[in-house]
């Protein structure tokens, strides 16, 4: 009997009583209200807005990509459309050039057309081309599957500024072809009316080789021409694509520098050669400027010293004030006391290749040498040096605490230079590069810590 009775007074409903159920169930109600409407208005991840479309089903819900709003999808998808444009351009670029060599350079070579100096006349240096062509769309590429296979659909981690800045040795081999196209041209057009059989192996070429998409070698010959002027329109729409947020856009903005500035030097160039043709002109502004003036005082300094360009950093380039003091007590006497010119200066560091491949983008190797290379102010369209490279193994650079605006070095049993810069932070910024490697070169210095006195104190020396 007493079990029964427990079971006749047992609950049915919650415990809570009708009114404060009803009050329950209404929070519980504004509460998920709440957090729908934050659902549907929480910040956009590319770009941080709240106009983001409510989404009723639960599974489109959960597919939406990456909480983006209706602009940033749309402008990812747009990146992603740039950047397999680059990708699949570079590759057509690439055929192209096999072309050129397979279908008409190593046919005629072996049909004996042509001698081996009008072969380089005409196609220059297209291998090169070729080469850095191959290793540029390898790892472009290798960039493309790596995104896809970590699930990035976007490609918003391909780095195509990033890539483009490590191979920017490319960019004077692009310039060689396009100083040589106009000699190229006339050459092929003067050795076509002359041999009967080259004629014939043209038009056979053009008309039969279904490779060749009935073009002609002038059609293919100006390939790297539309290729190098096309990289900055490229580049823009990826840039235009891009949020400032993301990681590549600041590579990406330097490569479209970088490629415009070198187009303005081949223009220059070309002009200056006096060939009646050039690229297509871009935006001139200071910037560039400055940079195609870098570009021709980098060219003077690599020609000045004889090394391979892909084994050559330029560690620092810019104006400096250079003075020879007269003797050894100018310290005493003040830096007033000198006579300063303005001077171009570039130090330049020989690396020793890590690896055969000249585009190795790892960790460069150990210094083999180090030189200052002074150049006075342009005159007459053309740089001039003031003097042969001073080779930082054979100087010593040193400063005084009472002439803290300036540095001097000193080449060993030669001549002593006085530099400074308008800026006294960056006067000490270059005596610090300089003077870390003069202490890194030279056997006989490790015995003197690069002292230009064995009696010279230590602590008198700027650390």
């Amino acid at each position: 009997a007493t079990r029964t009775k427990s079971v006749d007074v047992e609950r049915a409903d919650s415990g809570i009583g009708q009114m404060p159920a009803r009050k329950w169930r209404n929070r519980a109600s504004e509460t998920l209200s709440s957090l729908q409407a934050w659902e549907a208005h929480r910040p956009c991840t590319d770009c941080g807005e709240r106009d983001l479309p409510v989404e009723t089903d639960v599974q489109n819900c959960n597919q939406r990509r990456a909480d983006l709003c209706e602009k940033c999808r749309k402008r990812r998808t747009e990146r992603k459309e740039s950047v397999l444009e680059f990708v699949n351009t570079e590759a057509s670029y690439g055929e192209d050039l096999r072309i050129i060599k397979e279908e008409f350079y190593l046919p005629m070579q072996a049909a004996g057309l042509l001698s081996q100096e009008q072969l380089l006349g005409i196609f220059s240096n297209i291998q090169e081309l070729i080469d850095l062509n191959e290793n540029f769309l390898e790892i472009l590429q290798e960039e493309i599957d790596q995104a896809f296979d970590q699930g990035d659909d976007d490609l918003m981690t391909v780095c195509i500024g990033e890539v483009f800045l490590e191979f920017v040795n490319m960019l004077p081999a692009f310039q060689t072809y396009c100083l040589q196209q106009s000699s190229s041209v006339n050459m092929l057009n003067a050795l076509e009316k002359e041999k009967e059989l080259l004629r014939i192996f043209l038009n056979v070429s053009q008309n039969d080789n279904t490779a060749l998409r009935r073009m002609n070698l002038r059609s293919f010959l100006m390939a790297p021409l539309q290729r190098v002027t096309k990289y900055p329109l490229l580049l823009s729409r990826i840039i235009k694509a891009t949020t400032e947020y993301h990681p590549d856009h600041g590579s990406l903005r330097e490569a479209k520098s970088r490629i415009e500035s070198h187009l303005e030097h081949i223009n220059m160039k070309t002009k200056q050669e006096g060939n009646t043709w050039t690229l297509r002109s871009f935006r001139q502004d200071s910037k560039k400027k400055r940079e195609v003036i870098n570009i021709e005082m980098r060219e003077t300094a690599l020609k000045t010293v004889g090394w391979l360009r892909e084994e050559t950093r330029f560690v620092m380039e810019g104006s400096l004030q250079l003075a020879q003091p007269p003797d050894g007590q100018w310290v005493k006497k003040g830096s007033k006391t000198l006579k300063f010119q303005n001077m171009q200066v570039l130090l330049l560091v020989n690396m020793k290749r890590v690896s055969e491949s000249s585009l190795e983008s790892a960790e460069p190797g150990p210094v083999k040498d180090a030189v200052l290379v002074l150049i006075r102010d342009k005159n007459n369209g053309k740089f001039h040096l003031l003097r042969e490279p001073l080779r930082l193994s054979n100087c010593i650079v040193s400063t005084d605490p009472d002439c803290d605006d300036t540095f001097e070095l000193i080449e060993i049993r030669r001549e002593a230079f006085v530099f400074r810069d308008s800026d006294r932070a960056r006067t000490h910024h270059w005596f610090r590069q300089i003077r870390r490697y003069s202490r890194e070169l030279g056997s006989w210095k490790k015995r003197r810590n690069a002292l230009p006195n064995i009696m010279i104190s230590t602590p008198h020396t700027r650390p």
